[in-house]
């Protein structure tokens, strides 16, 4: 796509919206992430106050997924010929939805803490779960301009 091509101005924005998503998006899901781990003890105190920080990051992680996706689109849309054959976009898009399960069946399993036993244990095995996501899903990202 030439307009991406010939405008280092755009081509900048894109990948600050593609990179800036995933440092907002990624950065507060991982920082979520440790503090569910951290309070998967048996401390009633700290898994209220953690599940207060849990849902006051739903709309940043959701708003950097997004930023994510639309940017991860157009630039797709830059060079298909490139990300069409190639394996590690596609497993790299793998990654992205396993996350985005991930992310639903945390949902899922947060609004039942409070009355489901076992919830806190199965909530930090999807944390787990979802810090391994985050971090091969940008290794990918990174891999994927050097190996293709």
């Amino acid at each position: 796509m030439s307009l991406y091509a010939n405008h280092a101005a755009l081509r900048t924005g894109l990948a600050f919206l593609h990179v800036g998503g995933l440092v907002a998006g990624g950065g507060c899901a991982i920082a979520a992430d440790r503090m569910i781990l951290r309070a998967t003890g048996d401390d009633v105190a700290e898994r209220r106050i953690q599940l207060g920080f849990l849902y006051g990051t739903h709309l940043i992680v959701v708003i950097g997924l997004s930023a994510v996706l639309a940017s991860g689109v157009l630039l797709f849309a830059a060079d298909v010929e490139t990300f069409l054959y190639s394996r590690l976009f596609w497993v790299k898009m793998g990654l992205v939805a396993l996350l985005l399960v991930n992310g639903a069946a945390m949902l899922r399993v947060e609004r039942r803490l409070g009355d489901a036993p076992g919830a806190w244990s199965r909530l930090a095995f999807f944390s787990r779960a979802s810090l391994t996501l985050w971090f091969l899903t940008t290794l990918a990202g990174a891999a994927l301009p050097n190996i293709g």
